[in-house]
């Protein structure tokens, strides 16, 4: 019955953290954050991540814009770790939006899994990324030749959970509830937000964490997907 296979981008096939360590990594030297006082790379980069990962969801769920989002994420971050304002870098988050979208890291196997299923049925992106770092991710990583249609929430005005960016990206592909899929790694976003509509979804679960009763379907793995397609 599936047709068409509509996919998250970060966190789902775009490997998201990965390629913020090493986006923060470069700006960590680059800074020279260790001569402010944030003497852990390490630690610097997993108190961002706590925040980021805060903040994405507040994002997901229309709680803040996508310029607080951008305003708080390193601000905070840097006044967790102890920072005097002052000395904040003024250019940081702009160096990182910049820097960030342009690594290629995808989760494992994602190009083989993507390889067989675009043979086979019509792929599609549903992001809640913001827009012009979700085309930039797209191209740069090559994965433009596997998706015929790429639905931003920015353009759309609403963001995943909202049914209606799943009725517009199901408007857009021309495709039914009945034979669509949503794969994504957020519960909330992908999973819940699919499943109230009426479409059927797969949690992308890499980090193994307890899946909810009401939650029908998980994979692991991205290669897990030529198991069930």
């Amino acid at each position: 019955m599936i047709k068409h296979i509509f996919f998250d981008l970060d966190h789902t096939i775009w490997d998201f953290d990965r390629n913020a360590q090493e986006t923060l990594m470069e700006l960590y030297e680059s800074y020279r954050l260790g001569d402010l006082g944030l003497t852990s790379a390490e630690h610097f980069i997993n108190t961002y991540t706590a925040n980021n990962h805060q903040l994405w969801a507040q994002y997901h769920m229309g709680e803040i814009s996508k310029q607080t989002l951008r305003e708080l994420r390193f601000k905070k971050t840097f006044l967790d770790l102890g920072l005097n304002p002052d000395v904040i870098p003024e250019n940081f988050e702009e160096e990182y939006v910049n820097l960030g979208p342009t690594k290629k890291n995808l989760f494992e196997s994602a190009e083989k899994v993507l390889t067989y299923l675009h043979k086979k049925y019509h792929l599609h992106i549903i992001s809640n990324g913001f827009k012009e770092a979700t085309l930039t991710k797209m191209k740069v990583s090559n994965l433009n030749p596997y998706f015929k249609n790429i639905v931003i929430s920015e353009d759309v005005g609403v963001n995943k959970p909202d049914k209606a960016i799943f009725e517009h990206a199901l408007n857009l592909a021309r495709a039914h509830k009945q034979e669509s899929i949503m794969i994504g790694d957020s519960l909330e976003a992908d999973v819940y937000g699919a499943q109230n509509f009426g479409m059927k979804a797969i949690f992308f679960n890499p980090l193994k964490a307890q899946k909810p009763d009401d939650v029908e379907q998980q994979i692991h793995h991205l290669e897990e997907l030529l198991d069930y397609f």
